[in-house]
């Protein structure tokens, strides 16, 4: 079993990469149409689906590398590309299309309801959040390892609710530079943790680097 500074490390990773104080603006912007209520159902149901999609990556991710053969170290060298690809269009405050599109966030302006796609899905648990949970799930095969990344993930989930919660007045009070300065700073944070999942990783597919 992992120590509970590696427990810590994978909960503030993923938080990171969800970012619920940068989807707060989308958030805003995305339900300025509906009722107070309406907008609470989003952010419920929206939070729900991004735990549902976490603990999926979590519990299955494993025996899917499996089926297609990938090995978990390829898969963390791969997935640490894509993670820091990530933190460097944070540290430039500027969305990905790892995130959403501008077709899919054009489609969006036209759905009734925009709690799962394309809020919870790619905006919030996209393929960075599961990558890196995947990851983490991987490093140990014991139930209880599992079971401690799953709280991880529904810790997030809930920090993601009381953010989207919140997201009016937390957007009128932040303004968009102070959302640009707390994007950047996890940003970086971000790019640490991809470097360090990326250096295991390649540790293993070249055992001449240690």
């Amino acid at each position: 079993m992992l120590d509970w500074a590696e427990y810590t490390k994978f909960f503030l990773a993923l938080l990171v990469i969800v970012n619920p104080v940068g989807a707060v603006p989308l958030f805003v912007s995305m339900t300025e149409q509906h009722t107070v209520e309406e907008k609470r159902r989003i952010a419920r149901v929206a939070s729900s689906a991004v735990a549902v999609v976490l603990i999926l990556a979590a519990i299955a991710g494993q025996p899917l590398l499996a089926f297609f053969g990938i090995t978990i170290a390829s898969f963390k060298v791969g997935g640490a590309i894509l993670i820091l690809l990530l933190a460097i269009s944070m540290m430039h405050a500027t969305p990905t299309g790892e995130k959403q599109t501008p077709e899919e966030a054009r489609e969006a302006e036209d759905k009734e309801s925009i709690a799962v796609v394309p809020l919870a899905i790619p905006l919030l648990s996209g393929p960075g959040a599961i990558s890196t949970t995947i990851i983490y799930s991987t490093n140990r095969s014991s139930l209880s390892h599992v079971a401690l990344i799953i709280v991880c993930c529904l810790l997030v989930s809930l920090t993601t609710w009381l953010a989207l919660r919140a997201a009016t007045p937390v957007s009128r009070w932040l303004g968009k530079t102070g959302v640009n300065i707390a994007i950047r700073i996890m940003g970086l944070l971000l790019a640490a943790v991809a470097v360090e999942i990326f250096a295991s990783g390649m540790l293993v597919l070249f055992p001449g680097l240690r």
